[in-house]
């Protein structure tokens, strides 16, 4: 997850002059949005442009449908970001893959030319999950840095925010941020009216996206997602699609691989959702892997001197239930504007189990009893840019989709709670409030639950971690047992994801697959 930009990065007077000049308008006028991607920067020198694959009649983007056509053919003009290291453009693609007149969407794409003077393999595709996240924050924020020189030497580094984020004709329900979930989960007494309170605020969200942009919410959906990285991948000028997905990037990554499994390249997907999944299972197995990972952290926290919480898993929970309880009876207030709650101390516990930044978690747990909220503070990190629409873009791509779709009412949610508080006392109260997320959503469900085969596809890197709290390992093992085509990388670590944190075995082995194609050997283990 990366922090995003805290200011609009086009001048008033850049984005008009650039609106005069779109070849196709996106508007959607019932809804009263002008869906357009507002990230790239008037050009400041002559544009690059890409010719599509098959401008020459070659390639095997002669199955296109006939009405997708004008699509497939259009060309890519790229001119200089705001970071000028980085090229930005803009792709039409259809609202509606299945009625191509009903109008466009405009999507907005970055990239960061290779490095390399000789022959580069293509353009290499990432997406850093979400759902909601953008990919051209990830990657113009940093996500660029973090691939290894030889693979941004052979490949043009490139992100789409996908339909309805951030840049790309954004969905925007115009509601300010909603409640917090359950804090900590300690007060029993309080459960029910906990989850009234919240089935209340999904029903206001969806209400309010329903009012504000209900043309849009259809056709945000993984499966468009996927089709519209085809069509990118044309542009590109590539046969086939080269591609890094990590969290919901992989659910996007393999939904591709189903739908177009003779066009993908080389596509590595780390820290994997399993699409078998339904709303409910994801959850509860979240919960549990988090739980694990916690767990982890305990075992080790207690080998070490100087543990803030004890010298055993059995005091560590004690002591930490104690601080959390303590929290929610009297926030600890820092200055006229912050007090930290349980939920907060929760959260924070939570994005470090995430990142495996056990130093800064153990620093934050040692200096919150004493009233230091330095590194809580740390770990919480930023709050959501004013312009990202990372919330709404959750809900609207989530509920399309069944791993993220949960429809629960808030007597089924409560009912459902002593089985998560069951799997984790620390994060099954607040992930059970999680269930009722889609329940008032105003569009149902296109994606459900079903294996991906992707049959016929070439063969396809998945990556597992063994104490990945966010996707568990077993989740991995799955996909790669669904997919005709799946091989499996272990990392056996913790944290969410596995390439690029800190494991040379595995940034190893995904980057000769890379750049090479070879594959590490069946059943690879990495540390």
């Amino acid at each position: 997850m990366t922090t995003a930009r805290e200011t609009d990065p086009i001048p008033d007077g850049d984005r008009i002059r650039r609106r005069r000049l779109w070849r196709r308008a996106a508007l959607l006028g019932a809804c009263g949005l002008l869906l357009t991607a507002p990230y790239a920067a008037w050009p400041q020198a002559a544009p690059a442009v890409t010719r599509p694959a098959g401008a020459d009649g070659t390639a095997a983007d002669a199955a296109v449908p006939p009405g997708l056509r004008r699509y497939y053919q259009q060309e890519l003009v790229w001119w200089p970001c705001p970071d000028p290291s980085f090229q930005c453009s803009e792709v039409t693609v259809p609202l509606d893959y299945a009625h191509p007149d009903a109008g466009d969407l405009l999507l907005a794409v970055a990239r960061k030319e290779a490095t390399g003077d000789g022959a580069r393999i293509g353009s290499l595709v990432v997406n850093p999950g979400g759902p909601g996240l953008s990919a051209i924050d990830a990657l113009v924020g940093g996500g660029a840095d973090l691939f290894s020189p030889s693979v941004r030497a052979s490949y043009d580094l490139v992100a789409m925010d996908p339909r309805g984020v951030r840049y790309s004709s954004p969905v925007d329900c115009k509601i300010d941020a909603l409640t917090p979930p359950l804090e900590a989960g300690r007060r029993k007494s309080a459960y029910s009216a906990a989850f009234d309170a919240l089935d209340a605020e999904f029903e206001q969200r969806a209400d309010a996206c329903a009012r504000n942009a209900g043309q849009l919410l259809p056709h945000v959906g993984t499966l468009d997602a996927a089709r519209d990285m085809d069509v990118l991948r044309a542009l590109l000028g590539d046969d086939s699609l080269h591609y890094v997905g990590v969290s919901y990037g992989t659910y996007l990554g393999a939904t591709y691989a189903d739908l177009f499994p003779t066009r993908v390249g080389r596509m590595v997907l780390d820290g994997v959702v399993d699409p078998t999944l339904d709303g409910y299972e994801n959850l509860l197995e979240t919960t549990a892997g988090y739980q694990l990972a916690w767990e982890s952290f305990a075992a080790d926290c207690a080998a070490r001197a100087d543990c803030p919480l004890g010298h055993s898993v059995t005091e560590i929970d004690r002591e930490l239930d104690t601080l959390l309880g303590s929290l929610d009876d009297t926030p600890l207030r820092q200055g006229k504007d912050i007090a930290v709650t349980g939920y907060d101390l929760v959260n924070a516990i939570r994005k470090a189990l995430r990142s495996a930044d056990w130093e800064l978690l153990r620093a934050a747990l040692r200096g919150v009893p004493d009233g230091d909220t330095t590194a809580l503070q740390q770990l919480l990190g930023a709050s959501e840019s004013p312009l990202s629409n990372a919330a709404d873009a959750f809900y609207a791509i989530g509920c399309l989709s069944s791993p993220f779709d949960s429809r629960f009412t808030s007597a089924e949610a409560e009912a459902a709670l002593p089985q998560f508080l069951r799997t984790s006392p620390l994060f099954g109260a607040s992930d059970a409030t999680g269930l009722g997320q889609c329940t008032h959503w105003p569009v149902p469900a296109t994606q459900p639950a079903r294996a991906v085969t992707a049959p016929g596809a070439p063969p396809i890197l998945v990556v597992g971690t063994t104490r990945d709290p966010d996707t568990p390992y077993h989740w991995a093992e799955s996909l790669v047992r669904q997919l005709s085509s799946g091989r499996l990388l272990t990392y056996d670590g913790d944290g969410h994801g596995a390439y690029q944190r800190g494991s040379t075995c595995v940034d190893s082995a995904v980057d000769h697959y890379l750049t090479q194609g070879r594959l590490p050997a069946a059943g690879k283990v990495c540390t």
